[in-house]
């Protein structure tokens, strides 16, 4: 309870930070027309974020909802009892890779989806880890804070190119300064690495809740151990034709960033075997065979 409260605690901190972020360089760089736009972007984007959201994922999925006689909604309705909340909507996607996510505002109003490539390759014991991990997001209300801190990148993003096409030019009249004259440049540089950060600061740690909490609510870490093994292996052959935006509510993320290089300091998700550790420890993950 504690962990979950300090982590909560930190994800304030970080979205009120990031939030005066985007007011400052509007500030900097554009003056009181710089600081409108901010906010208006802010606001609208946040505003679709919040009630569009889930359904702006399924659709860039091609989901489609399942009921009572699919085997991932059985599977989905007893784990949702288990970890006493409200039954999602349930829906798979025709995709080959092999993925899954969880989206909403909350428990009350929450989808689950995952893809065929994912059920064509998980058992059912799997398929419950995997399942159990995004109930897990659920439960800890996670969706929508991440759904926020994707928008914010979004928005940091888009300021240094608006900015950057507009020359820093200020409202008003007010006379050009050094930085207004350099902003527009370290916008452009900063942005996008800014948006990394947030997108890595706010999933990591989340993921490694969801992987524990999953694990207690489908009943044996090896389940979901298991299951990210094999999704790891095949999304390093079959790529997920999603928006970079949607990396972070993936159980697994679908670019393959994770590994040993660069490219893992960006990622949105822990590396496979540091998960794998999380769950079953390095003793019983060398017994597995699973270690990388």
């Amino acid at each position: 309870m504690q962990s979950k409260l300090l982590n909560n605690f930190k994800t304030v901190l970080l979205l009120g930070g990031l939030s005066g972020f985007i007011l400052a360089a509007g500030a900097m760089l554009g003056g009181r027309v710089g600081i409108t736009i901010a906010v208006v972007i802010a606001i609208a984007t946040n505003f679709g974020a919040f009630f569009y959201g889930a359904k702006l994922a399924l659709m860039s999925m091609k989901a489609q909802e399942v009921g009572p006689e699919h085997e991932l909604y059985r599977v989905t309705q007893t784990l949702a009892q288990r970890a006493g909340i409200p039954m999602p909507k349930v829906y798979v996607s025709p995709q080959e890779a092999p993925n899954a996510f969880a989206a909403g505002r909350g428990p009350s109003n929450s989808v689950v989806c995952a893809t065929e490539g994912l059920l064509s390759i998980l058992d059912r014991d799997e398929l419950a880890g995997v399942m159990a991990h995004e109930l897990a997001h659920i439960k800890h209300r996670d969706i929508l804070t991440i759904t926020i801190a994707a928008t914010l990148a979004t928005v940091i993003s888009y300021l240094g190119y608006v900015f950057m096409f507009s020359g820093g030019n200020r409202g008003g009249g007010e006379s050009q300064g050094p930085l207004a004259a350099i902003g527009p440049i370290l916008m452009i540089i900063l942005a996008p690495i800014a948006a990394m950060i947030i997108q890595m600061a706010i999933s990591r740690q989340r993921e490694y809740a969801a992987d524990t909490e999953g694990a207690a609510i489908c009943g044996n870490p090896m389940h979901l151990a298991r299951a990210l093994d094999k999704v790891h292996n095949y999304a390093s052959r079959i790529p997920l034709d999603v928006p970079q935006s949607m990396n972070a509510l993936m159980i697994a993320e679908p670019m393959n960033l994770s590994g040993k290089s660069m490219a893992s300091w960006f990622s949105t998700h822990p590396p496979l075997e540091k998960r794998m550790m999380n769950l079953i420890g390095r003793e019983q993950l060398g017994r597995a065979g699973m270690t990388r």
